[in-house]
This record gives C-alpha cells, structure tokens and sequence, in this order.
C-alpha cells in the first residue's frame, strides 16, 4: 500500500531520534533536505522546503437533497466545531475567527453563550472538561465554557508570530504551529520549552499518546515530532493534496486527501505507518469519529459518509445529505453535527443506528 512515492523528503532536525517518535519510513535526500533518519543541525539546511499550491475544500453547489436530521438556525460560517462532554455542549468557531457560538446539546436552537473574542483564532481544540484552547496571533486563548470567560496567554518573545494550529497534549502541554513553518512546544508556565522548524506551514495539529502529528497542506505532509518536540523524526506524504487531519480512539490518525479523493490512515503505535488508503469521491474534508465509525464529508456533493475500519479496509455503513459545505464534524457517539461552511446552519443526525 506504500511505496516509494509515499516518502516525504523533510529537513533534518536537531534533536531527532530514529525511532523517538516511533517512526520507519525512509526519506529521500532533495533540495534543502537530508535523510529523516539522519541527525543534523537546521543551520546547515539554509534552503526552504519544496511547496504545492495547497488543496482546500470545494466549493458545494446548492443543496438539492434535504439534509437528513435537523437543521437548526445558525448563521454563522464554521471554521471548526467541537463537543464537550464535561459540559454537554456544542461550540462553534466562525470562519472569521471573531466569535465562539456555545449550545447546550439539547438546545441547539438557542446559544447558551456568544463569546467575543479580542483578535481573530485560526483553530480550536477542546480537552472534554470545559476548556477550549484557540491560536491566535502571539499565543492563544484559553475559553470557559460554563462562564464564557475568554483569557489570553502570551508566548514571550513571540509576539508577532502568527499562529495557526494548536493541540493539547494528555500531559497537558500546549503546542502550537505558526504560519512560518515552526511548531512550539510550551512548559507548564507557557514558555517555549522546544521548536521544531523545517514545514512550510503548520495547517493542523494531533496527537496519540504524547506524539504530535503535524499536517503542512503545502507539502501535503504529515510528519510527527520527537517526544520532546525539538525537532522532526520522521514523515510521509499525505497524498496529493491532504486538508485536515484528526486523531481517534483506536490509535489511528486520519486524514481527508481531497485533491486526491481518499481517506488516508496512518497508525502511529510503533511507527508512521500508512495503512489504508481508501478513494473517497466529491472533494473529501471534514473528519469526525463515533464508537464504531470514521465520518467524512464530501464537500463538492453535500454529503457524509460513515466508513468502518475494523476488517482492514474501510467500509461504507452509512451516507447522509448535509448542509451546503459540510467543513466542520463532530460527534457525541450517538449525534453526528454537521456545522455549514457557508452559514446554513447547524445540522444534527442521529446515528445510534449506525455508530
């Protein structure tokens, strides 16, 4: 299933370990790179990484089929949708990055908060116990969800750096990825502890374990770090145009190849291994996971698709009509909401029947 086209060039990094973040492949010696598995020093690698023009969603034609569920009002245009189980809520970042819309689950049809935040985030992750971490330029923003109570944590030194991915470690540790290419590990105290540099662009951030996982569009890359976070171990290329990316349960890292038209499943346990690629139709994008199911939209077709991964290739079990852009997915296990891209509204399906 992989090959040598699979395997991404990357720069080596200080720090890197050859199995550190549990990695294998092999990486090609290109412009400005250096064997993956070799140790080195970025002063010594001057060149930029090699770019693509990177992939995006399409742009969905009107909805022609009714979206399956219920539709609640929601005028907003979603960026990133998230659910917290601590609270029972649903919270949507708008494409502007200016506003988080929080619902409580049950009532999706009135806001419980509309928190306004101080400059524009450009992503948002949640821990599940009523905390959302937001990048944005200089640092983040931490968001309280029972309150509605938004702080801003600076990095000291990186006042105008702009970022543009974050996760949270399970150690509680915050990453975060920058639009020039570094991705930074912070202390507990909110000071860079470690940089890893060498990407074109940070686009998205996961994590299994204490591993993070960086997806750069411009490179359609995906690269994991050293536990540490000082630097790079090993990467793959993530088809011809990956978008988004998401951790699950089960140890998997998924993400959405839309330019390519597939599913990509990369395992993380013991190495950065690419175990299933499976053609996905219609401009593949968001990425969601119930107990039993991956869910991706299909953003040139309005449309969900729920895939079982349990025999070793994926297998449809379920397809749903969304709303116009389906960019944004999350599930409770038991509702899958589908947040429009285009600000027609926030979608809620039932899939007890197939999750």
């Amino acid at each position: 299933m992989m090959d040598a086209m699979n395997h991404l060039p990357v720069r080596a990094m200080r720090g890197i370990r050859g199995t550190a973040a549990a990695l294998t492949a092999v990486i090609t010696v290109v412009t400005g790179a250096v064997s993956g598995c070799s140790s080195g020093d970025d002063a010594g690698n001057p060149a930029d990484p090699a770019v693509i023009t990177p992939a995006s969603a399409a742009q969905s034609p009107p909805v022609v089929t009714a979206p399956a569920g219920t539709v609640h009002r929601f005028t907003g245009r979603s960026h990133a949708v998230l659910f917290d189980t601590s609270t029972n809520t649903v919270s949507v970042l708008t494409e502007d990055g200016r506003t988080v819309t929080v619902f409580t689950r049950d009532n999706l049809d009135a806001p419980r908060h509309t928190v306004a935040l101080p400059s524009p985030a450009t992503a948002a992750v949640g821990d599940d116990h009523g905390t959302l971490y937001l990048a944005t330029a200089g640092g983040y923003f931490t968001v309280d969800i029972a309150s509605g109570r938004v702080d801003k944590i600076d990095i000291p030194g990186d006042g105008a750096t702009e970022f543009s991915a974050i996760t949270r470690r399970p150690d509680g540790r915050i990453v975060l990825g920058s639009t020039n290419g570094s991705v930074y590990t912070l202390d507990a105290q909110n000071r860079v502890a470690a940089r890893a540099k060498g990407f074109a662009h940070i686009d998205s951030l996961a994590y299994q374990g204490n591993t993070v996982a960086v997806l750069d569009r411009a490179q359609s890359s995906v690269t994991t770090l050293t536990q540490a976070g000082d630097g790079t171990a090993h990467a793959l290329r993530a088809g011809e145009g990956a978008t988004t990316m998401l951790a699950d349960d089960k140890g998997r890292l998924l993400v959405a190849d839309t330019r390519g038209g597939a599913l990509l499943v990369f395992g993380l346990a013991d190495s950065l291994i690419l175990r299933q690629r499976y053609p996905v139709s219609g401009a593949p994008y968001g990425l969601a996971y119930s107990p039993k199911l991956i869910w991706v939209s299909q953003t040139a077709s309005n449309t969900v698709v729920g895939y079982d991964l349990s025999t070793g290739i994926p297998e449809e079990r379920a397809r749903f009509a969304t709303v116009r852009q389906p960019n944004s997915l999350v599930s409770d296990g038991s509702t899958l909401f589908v947040a429009s891209g285009a600000g027609d509204g926030l979608q809620a399906i039932d899939i007890r029947s197939a999750a």
